[in-house]
């Protein structure tokens, strides 16, 4: 996560440019966060994107929906079921 992250779910909407890790402020109707807030929020985003690393994975690895369309026309739904069984024993939710 960076601090363009951060600025971005802290001041939705806000004005302001980052270089490196300086930011200039450029919105006049919204203030910038201090250096904890934004760090306290990129500690947080990181920590909800970990959470959903499972997810992520689950994806990478589950039936194609052209997968899950043949299976559902031709019969298949049980071989489907089995299939993403595999993939969530492999990622299971922490």
């Amino acid at each position: 996560m960076k601090i363009t992250d951060a600025l971005q779910t802290l001041r939705p909407n806000a004005e302001w440019v980052v270089r490196g890790a300086e930011i200039t402020w450029l919105d006049a109707n919204q203030t910038q966060p201090s250096a904890s807030e934004i760090t306290a929020e990129i500690q947080r985003l990181q920590t909800e994107h970990d959470a959903q690393a499972y997810a992520r994975q689950r994806k990478a690895e589950y039936p194609t929906i052209e997968e899950c369309v043949h299976a559902m026309l031709d019969g298949g739904l049980d071989e489907l079921q089995a299939k993403r069984q595999v993939v969530k024993q492999k990622y299971p939710k922490e």
